[in-house]
């Protein structure tokens, strides 16, 4: 099918531009922009710099893709922005392209759901079925797992991370990584439950439920500790892969820096 493009649209000639997409009223297209089949630009969406966009992505109107990463430290060197396809990018919704510091890439994957005014900072890397709510903005090298959910007006502190099947409560503020399958709230957040509906949602088998609830009790009201809450679950055969991940991911976030597994740095 065609493409269709606004004839109020400024579209770059050197843009790479797949079949079916749509580009509406006043958006701007870059020269590296490459955007995939199915994909719509509503009005006013601004692609600039380096960004490779897939299939089936949706942008509503003030959408900025792929703006300078707001970090003093950058020197313009060419980095960029990936997305994955079927994504939905709400009004207003801000993503930046990648600092020097890590890889050079802000990696956004398949099936997420941004609402209006959310931000994905510079080398953020998001995975699948992920919903973030309005005005919710993770800073600068945040990952976030697949089917994570952040309520709205959420602030996420850079190289935080958000396990997967997570949940972040409305107006939390996040410093500190956030465990699969935990639903978390306040300021700062801490763990209050398993996030036994998303769990439900997808079919994860009631024993599993149960021994991840089990874990909650042992690590954050019994506070019996790490190591000893694997041996009494593996003790009770409860030590599901999905038990164990949620260990895994509290030992490494424990090898970090103020609850941040990935946050390595030190001072000079």
């Amino acid at each position: 099918m065609a493409i269709i493009v606004d004839k109020l649209a400024s579209v770059d000639p050197r843009a790479q531009i797949a079949d079916n997409v749509f580009i509406g009223p006043f958006c701007l297209v870059g020269p590296q922009a490459e955007i995939g089949a199915g994909t719509r630009l509503e009005s006013h969406v601004t692609i600039s710099g380096k960004v490779k966009i897939g299939d089936n992505n949706r942008f509503f109107a003030n959408a900025v893709i792929g703006a300078d990463p707001q970090d003093i430290s950058y020197k313009g060197t060419e980095t960029q922005v990936i997305i994955g396809d079927n994504n939905v990018f709400r009004e207003g919704v801000t993503v930046n392209r990648a600092s020097e510091k890590e890889d050079g890439i802000t990696a956004v994957g398949s099936n997420c759901y941004f609402m209006a005014t959310a931000h994905i900072a510079h080398d953020c890397k998001l995975g699948d079925n992920i919903i973030i709510g309005n005005a919710s903005m993770l800073g600068g090298h945040v990952h976030v797992q697949d089917n994570a959910t952040l309520s709205g007006a959420v602030g996420v502190h850079h190289f935080a991370s958000v396990g997967t099947y997570s949940f972040v409560s409305g107006v939390s503020r996040v410093l500190h990584d956030v465990p699969p399958y935990m639903l978390v709230e306040g300021i700062p957040t801490r763990p209050r439950c398993v996030n036994v509906v998303a769990l439900k949602r997808k079919n994860f088998p009631t024993e599993v439920i149960r021994a991840l609830s089990e874990a909650y009790r042992l690590l954050y009201r019994a506070k019996v500790g790490l190591t000893n809450a694997r041996e009494i679950l593996k003790n009770s055969n409860s030590l599901f892969p999905a038990v164990e991940n949620l260990f895994s991911f509290i030992e490494h976030q424990q090898g970090g820096s103020h609850g941040r597994g990935r946050d390595r740095r030190r001072a000079a």
